[in-house]
């Protein structure tokens, strides 16, 4: 690694070519072969464009608006097309966050500070609901209530059944992330409304997508904010808007509702801290970025990406459908197909489609649901989606001439007993010393095998052990 503070100063051109080279050993965020962690729309001139806009706009401050009203105005706009997209009225109203779990980290702080007087407040979601929602808990120091769903989606009744006096906010999914499935939100939305508890639809996976893929035909429940009962919803931009990361919009139905959701501090010598997200201060780059992303594509360009979602996860469908050895684990209703085995390793297979050049992310097994593989799919995979069945077909004869991988001798672990030189020699062992991620199948077994809490400790101990600064 070079140094990133050397003693004289290195030419642009040089710094620029290190930065390629670094970008070499990524995965690549283009193409149609990755279905997790980017979205690629496939447009032309796109990915230019938003770079010039982001270039405008990088060195300008969020943190108060009355000094770049320029951001304050594209902020405003982009809140106003997701509020046309997600059911909103003239009442309401949002903000531009930086990711999806900031938006929901906000909504839930939004809804435990409308109750000051509830000592003890009380956070509830499905058990499909995304992990931030437990971050959220674990940051705002709120009580998380976990209910288990039935058949992939939240059970209504389970949900009603576990409501208390200090529940402060219900969240449901729109759709889940590692399913790709709608909750019942209607059903969920009337619960909350009875009970007087605030309701929130997360929204950040496919929200951008969800009204689409209607206009098109998808047989989809009502989601957004024209559901009685929903309070708020959250969307990200970066992913099915094609925005450049990190942009979400968490919107509130009303002002009121929001109101909680901000910070504000006088009491110190310096100006009047008033923030309406967790940063102080944001770069405008992102929001101009998105800004322009969304003025290029314009509506009738998102319907037609969707639609070319909607035919690439048929396709893919088809093929998980046609291959022996894997089988379709959820309903492909949205823009996830998401496969479990029926006979094969399924991370010995995982490695086997990366080797073919499809980058997949595989996911342990939790409660009752076996593991299985998630692909996130995009308008990208539109031009790939035919050559996948031949390379699954092939991915899945390899992974059974493999075998499934067999467990190494190890000894009882406990979170406690995680300690960087057990992650070291863990790593060193399984072949992850160098920096090679290429086969994970055996590491992704041990994953499997071990509790929660156990796989949490070794996850964080193992990306402790990545996040080392190199010195001289």
């Amino acid at each position: 690694m070079t140094d990133a503070l050397p003693e004289k100063g290195v030419p642009g051109e040089q710094i620029l070519a290190e930065l390629q080279e670094l970008r070499a050993g990524d995965l690549p965020t283009h193409g149609g072969r990755l279905f997790a962690y980017v979205y690629d729309p496939a447009l032309d001139g796109l990915d230019a464009l938003a770079r010039a806009a982001h270039a405008t706009s990088a060195h300008v401050n969020g943190l108060d608006p009355t000094a770049f009203p320029s951001l304050l105005a594209m902020e405003n706009a982009l809140v106003g097309a997701t509020a046309r997209l997600l059911g909103g009225g003239p009442a309401t109203v949002g903000s531009v966050t930086g990711g999806g779990t900031e938006s929901l980290i906000l909504a839930v702080k939004a809804a435990r500070d409308a109750h000051p007087d509830i000592r003890s407040p009380r956070l509830l979601v499905p058990s499909t609901a995304h992990a931030a929602f437990a971050k959220a808990a674990h940051y705002l120091r709120v009580e998380f209530d976990v209910v288990p769903v039935t058949d992939l989606r939240a059970d209504p009744r389970a949900m009603a059944a576990a409501v208390t006096p200090d529940t402060v906010l219900i969240a449901a999914s729109a759709p889940s992330y590692a399913h790709g499935v709608v909750d019942p939100i209607p059903e969920i939305a009337a619960i909350a409304a009875e009970r007087g508890v605030r309701f929130h639809v997360d929204a950040c996976f496919g929200g951008w997508i969800l009204p689409y893929l209607r206009r098109l035909g998808a047989d989809l429940p009502d989601f957004d904010l024209s559901v009685p009962g929903v309070t708020s919803i959250s969307a990200d931009l970066h992913k099915y808007a094609y925005a450049p990361k990190g942009v979400s919009i968490l919107l509130h139905a009303s002002e009121e509702l929001r109101r909680p959701q901000y910070f504000a501090h006088a009491d110190w010598p310096g100006y009047t801290m008033i923030n309406p997200v967790i940063s102080s201060t944001r770069s405008g780059g992102p929001i101009a970025a998105a800004y322009a992303t969304l003025r290029s594509i314009g509506d009738t360009g998102y319907l037609d990406l969707a639609r070319k979602t909607r035919e690439s996860v048929a396709v893919l469908a088809a093929a998980v459908e046609a291959t022996d050895g894997v089988r379709l684990y959820a309903p492909t209703e949205t823009s996830v197909v998401c496969l479990a085995s029926d006979g094969v390793d399924l991370f010995v297979l995982a490695d086997e489609l990366a080797a073919r050049g499809w980058h997949t992310q595989p996911q342990m097994a939790h409660a009752d649901h076996p593991p299985t593989i998630h692909l996130t799919v995009t308008a990208a995979v539109h031009a790939t989606a035919a050559s996948f069945a031949p390379d699954l077909a092939d991915a899945v004869a390899a992974a059974r001439s493999r075998g499934p991988i067999e467990l190494p001798p190890l000894p009882p672990l406990t979170p406690e007993m995680i300690t960087p030189e057990l992650i070291a020699s863990l790593a060193e062992g399984l072949g992850l010393g160098a920096g090679d991620f290429t086969r994970m199948a055996a590491v992704n077994t041990i994953l499997n095998a071990a509790p929660p809490a156990l796989r949490e400790a070794l996850l964080t101990g193992f990306l402790s052990l990545l996040q080392r600064p190199v010195f001289g």
